[in-house]
Parts: C-alpha cells; sequence; structure tokens
C-alpha cells in the first residue's frame, strides 16, 4: 500500500516537473511548434508506458502510471485555470503588462 503511494507521488513529481519545465501555459525557451512537438512526445512515451504496464500487470509500474496521470492532470487545470483568468480579464480595460508567476497567472 505505502509503496504503490511512494510509486504515485514520483510519478506525480516527474509529470508535474516536466511540464512546469517545459511551460504549462507556454513555452520555456523554445518555439510553439517545438513545445507542441514535447507534448505530444510525452503522450505517446505515456501510451506506451500505459500498454507496457497492461501487459506485464506490473503494480508498481501501475502505482507510478497512477501518479504520472495526476500530475498530468493537475498541469492541465493549471493550463485551464490560466485560460479562464484571461476570459475574466478579456472584457477590462488593458492594464499594463505585469510579470507573470511561474504557472502564468
Amino acid at each position: 500500500m505505502i509503496d504503490d503511494l511512494i510509486y504515485a507521488l514520483i510519478g506525480f513529481a516527474i509529470m508535474f516537473g516536466v511540464l512546469t519545465g517545459i511551460g504549462i501555459n507556454e513555452p520555456r525557451g523554445t518555439s510553439i511548434k517545438t513545445w507542441c512537438y514535447g507534448y505530444l512526445a510525452i503522450a505517446i512515451t505515456f501510451d506506451a508506458i500505459v500498454i507496457f504496464a497492461l501487459v506485464t500487470d506490473y503494480s508498481q509500474l501501475t502505482g507510478f502510471l497512477l501518479g504520472l496521470s495526476a500530475g498530468a492532470a493537475t498541469g492541465l487545470g493549471i493550463h485551464v485555470a490560466h485560460h479562464i483568468s484571461e476570459e475574466d480579464h478579456e472584457g477590462e480595460k488593458e492594464k499594463p503588462k505585469q510579470k507573470k508567476t511561474m504557472f502564468g497567472f
């Protein structure tokens, strides 16, 4: 039980770290095209790991995948929250640009 939690936390930290590293809302040091290819590579790699986990029935890998899923879902939630925030501010008078935080809010 505790082993599954540890593997899930490791998976979460890795996925959330990777998404934060490449930029959740906008590219960090790369073009939009490269950024999109990065997200595509993450998705394809994740799919391959899921297939491998299903075929081998490796329980630690299943816990790790749950963590990766949680990290990806958290990254997506932050991305969507950023868009909601943009929509809320769309009607307001344009203010001087403020420096964005790590997550783009």
